[in-house]
Formats: C-alpha cells, structure tokens, sequence
C-alpha cells in the first residue's frame, strides 16, 4: 500500500543490507517526521514503553505520508480491540509483544485479516484514502496488511518457535534481547552468552523457514552475523541525549583549544 510505504520496507529489508529504524516515544509527531528526514527506514512508534496515546498516535503516521519511511506501530499488548483500530489507520505494519505460542499469534492474525482469514471488523477510512480508493482494490491489499510482526522475548516463545514460525501471515519476528534475557535469569544481559547462543538459534530457525528476523539492536555490529533484515538502533530519546552529549564534548574541546592559545601568546 503506497499510504504507507511498506512495499520500500520490505524491498530494502530483503535486499541484503538490513532496513534501519529509530524507536519514537516522543508524543511531538515532528520527531516521527524529522526521523524519516534523516534517512531511516521505518519508525517504530511505540505505544508499549511510551505515554503515546490512540488519541496522538495518527499523527506520527500521518507524518510520514509523502516520505520514504515506513510507521510501524508497537500496540500495547496483544488485544483484539487495539489492533482493530491501529489497523485502521493503515500503519504499515504492527508490531505486538510477548508472542509466546502458536495460539497467540494466530490471535493477531484474526485481528488484523477480514474474514475468511481472520475476523477484523471492516470500517475502513483512511486505509481506503478517505474514499479515493476502490474498497477492492484495498481489500486485496489489507490480504498483506498490516504487516505482522511477533516479538519473541521470551523463554516460552523460544520452546514454540518451530510452530510459531509456520502460522500464515507471520511477516517478520522480533527478537527482544532484554526481556528475554529476563527469562531466561539473566535480567537486562542481552551480551551474556548463554542468551547470545539462543538469540542465534531463533535466528537460525527463522531463517531456515523463510521469516524475516528484525531487533532492537543498539550495537549493530554485535548482531551482523546474524543477519538481520531489520533493526531498530536507537530511540529518538537515545539519539538526542547522544547528540547533546557530542556537543557539549566539541564544545569543552574547542574552549580548552582557546584556553590554550591564549596561554601561548607572547
């Protein structure tokens, strides 16, 4: 659906240099526009760890309109309801947490597909441009939409992938290293290495089947060999106290510079 940019995800996602993202959890939609700007790929709005609202949430989507980014949008929880209305507003994908079976995610498919695959209720607004597209012509493209990714951050997960991995309609999964980390003992220790061994296998397995892997992955150079078909690598809130601090260190260099000279005139 061009709305949302998500066949240019897909395509650099698959073109062997991985789609990179930043996560928003700023309210302010500018951040979302200023993101694409920049060059990423995909914002990863975030409603999860973020006091980012239904209310608030159109307009980071609508900023990217006219962009090459694609806004996906991290629900809540995995909740028939939720989803019902994010997908209506047409993100290119949803992005839903602690999917931890077989039975799980086939809750999300049925929310996000219209019947026969699914039962998404149909009201349809700006997914059918407010009424310049066809309602045909979208409901074929609502068969791909939205794009479903499963995030697996959890031992349970781990035990299910084999299945999780077979359910039609599964277009990516995500691996959370901190929560999962968490699981397994081993709280926020996404480096340890027994968790790094498992988060190789999940990669492995997800690959084998013809699934897309994608990660928050602030070190990219650490999941490289995994082969990741997408990353979010930093948050908006990460990159900007980054930028500060960057700033402030060319700033106290270039006055230490200037205190030198001075000291070095005759």
């Amino acid at each position: 659906m061009n709305i949302n940019n998500l066949e240019k995800f897909k395509r650099k996602a698959l073109s062997g240099t991985p789609a990179a993202g930043i996560v928003i959890t700023f309210n302010d939609p500018a951040v979302s526009e200023l993101a694409a700007d920049a060059g990423f790929d995909f914002t990863w709005i975030d409603m999860e760890h973020s006091p980012i609202t239904l209310t608030e949430l159109p307009n980071h989507i609508l900023a990217l309109r006219g962009t090459d980014c694609a806004p996906f949008v991290r629900i809540p929880w995995n909740e028939f309801g939720i989803i019902k209305t994010v997908s209506d507003l047409a993100p290119a994908g949803v992005i839903v947490p602690q999917v931890n079976s077989e039975s799980e995610l086939l809750e999300v498919v049925s929310a996000c597909r219209y019947p026969p695959e699914g039962t998404r209720g149909c009201g349809p607004r700006r997914a059918v441009n407010y009424g310049a597209k066809s309602r045909e012509q979208y409901f074929r493209e609502s068969q791909e939409e939205p794009f479903i990714i499963a995030q697996i951050e959890h031992v349970d997960a781990v035990r299910n992938l084999d299945k999780i991995l077979k359910v039609k309609h599964l277009g990516s999964i995500c691996i959370g290293p901190y929560d999962l980390s968490g699981s397994m003992g081993k709280f926020a220790s996404p480096d340890d290495p027994e968790v790094g061994k498992v988060i190789d296998e999940i990669c492995k397995k997800a690959h084998k089947a013809g699934v897309m892997v994608g990660a928050f992955a602030e070190n990219p150079e650490r999941w490289a060999h995994r082969r990741l078909h997408w990353a979010a690598v930093t948050t908006d809130a990460g990159a900007l106290f980054a930028a500060c601090r960057e700033k402030i260190k060319k700033f106290d260099l270039q006055s230490e510079t200037e205190k030198l000279k001075k000291r070095r005139i005759p």
